[in-house]
């Protein structure tokens, strides 16, 4: 099931796999995973990115095995150093004039890539429709026509902190957990003291539509002493600036809007009981670049109810293994979504 997820779902998705600022000056490069192939997106001398897959088109080694860094002026396979461009086409062949005819052609073959928010998105389809057809129905549904994404500016901030945790669970366990918030007052109090709303069972995703959640009475930021640790961000509105938002954007990016701060969480499923998940917070320039500036206040109060969710992620996980796990599921009304998300992937997986 979960090789058929590779194919379906994450390769055939618009998957968000890395901060711009990862790949941020010409030849800078960041090798990803996605969907069973090794990807490269590479900024070129323009400042665009390009997506190939990491794999030589001679005789099909793996060009590189970093990470990420900089290749310079161009892309050379160390096997037999066949040399290609920053865009992916083949610059240069040793002996070419020996090689037969068709030799030319032979570019690595490419990915779509785009950028949004300030985020590096992959689809391993060249030709695929663009990621706001796939993004938009989310945010349609999820804010209706009161979309208040653009005020928090995304794609200028920056990431000052980032925490990567390794979950012994199913990526869609994740997303169910995410899906609700049902067990927000049994096992997340510090969040529910932060926004009060959670406590009844919904979160911001499964409330009404458009709407935010308040802060806590008396709170003028989104952490744990409920102050805020920066300035509000210059275009959030003033009937935002007490409001916690957030969105699901299936099959790997949630997000939360606050009025300081944005915090992304990126999912990337390993296997069929394992997932990795990147929590990265963003802050405005100014105080990001400001060497005395502390998020701790406002990454704890997200850090400590991720490890709650990833805690009961895990159990379920090892639930999954009774014959009697389906028989064991009940919903209530405020687990709604969980039958949206399973319908989501059945389509995609019917395709």
């Amino acid at each position: 099931m979960f090789e058929l997820e590779s194919q379906r779902i994450f390769g055939r998705s618009w998957m968000c796999v890395a901060h711009s600022s990862e790949i941020p000056d010409p030849g800078s490069f960041l090798r990803a995973e996605l969907g069973g192939e090794s990807i490269l997106l590479v900024r070129d001398r323009a400042g665009h990115l390009a997506g190939m897959l990491n794999l030589c088109r001679h005789r099909g080694a793996q060009l590189c095995l970093e990470d990420q860094g900089n290749f310079g002026k161009s892309i050379r396979c160390s096997y037999h150093g066949w040399t290609y461009g920053l865009d992916g086409r083949l610059v240069g062949v040793p002996w070419r004039d020996k090689m037969p005819p068709g030799t030319e052609g032979r570019h690595l073959h490419s990915v779509s890539v785009t950028e949004w928010l300030g985020y590096v998105w992959v689809n391993l389809n060249d030709k695929a429709s663009p990621l706001s057809e796939q993004v938009g129905p989310l945010i349609r549904e999820r804010f209706g026509e009161t979309n208040p994404i653009a005020h928090y500016e995304t794609e200028h901030l920056k990431v000052v902190h980032k925490v990567t945790y390794d979950v012994r669970a199913n990526w869609k366990i994740l997303w169910e957990n995410f899906d609700e918030c049902y067990h927000c007052p049994t096992m997340h109090p510090e969040l529910c003291a932060a926004v009060p709303q959670f406590r009844g069972g919904y979160g911001t995703v499964t409330g009404p539509q458009g709407l935010g959640a308040p802060l806590a009475d008396g709170a003028t930021g989104f952490s744990m002493s409920g102050r805020p640790v920066a300035p509000m961000l210059p275009k959030v509105p003033a009937e935002d600036e007490r409001t916690f938002y957030g969105i699901l954007l299936w099959p790997n990016i949630s997000i939360v809007f606050v009025p300081d701060h944005v915090f992304c969480m990126r999912i990337e499923p390993q296997g069929p009981d394992s997932t990795r998940v990147v929590g990265e917070w963003l802050f405005h320039p100014d105080i990001a670049d400001d060497p005395t500036f502390s998020p701790e206040d406002a990454v704890k109060v997200l850090d400590v109810t991720n490890r709650e969710d990833f805690d009961a992620c895990e159990r379920v996980q090892l639930g999954a293994h009774s014959r009697q796990f389906d028989d064991s599921q009940v919903h209530s009304p405020f687990e709604h979504r969980i039958a949206e998300f399973r319908r989501w992937v059945d389509a995609n997986l019917a395709q």
